[in-house]
C-alpha cells in the first residue's frame, strides 16, 4: 500500500468534534423532545430515569456514523441543520 492511503483524511478532527460537540447537543435536544411530549409527558413515572439514561444511546450512533460524511465541514453542517431543526421543535 501506497503512503497516501494510509494517510488519516485532514478532517477526521473535525468530523470527531462534530460528533462530540454537536451529536451530544443533539441527543440532549431528541432526549429533551421525548420528554416532554412523549407518554404522559413530564409527570410520567420514572420517565426522567429513562430520559437520562436514553442521552448515550442517542449520542453514540451519531458520534460514529459522523465519521461516514464525506468532510468534517459537511458533518459540521448537517449535525448543525438538524440540531437547528430539533431546538425548533422544542417551540412547536
Amino acid at each position: 500500500m501506497s503512503d497516501r492511503n494510509n494517510r488519516i483524511s485532514p478532517d477526521w478532527w473535525t468530523k470527531t468534534l462534530a460528533g462530540a460537540v454537536l451529536g451530544l447537543t443533539l441527543a440532549f435536544a431528541a432526549a429533551g423532545l421525548f420528554a416532554w411530549h412523549g407518554p404522559g409527558g413530564l409527570s410520567a413515572p420514572n420517565k426522567a430515569q429513562a430520559v437520562m439514561w436514553s442521552v448515550i444511546w442517542l449520542w453514540m450512533p451519531v458520534f460514529s456514523l459522523v465519521y461516514l460524511f464525506r468532510t468534517g465541514r459537511q458533518a459540521v453542517l448537517c449535525l448543525a441543520v438538524a440540531n437547528a431543526v430539533a431546538y425548533g421543535l422544542w417551540w412547536v
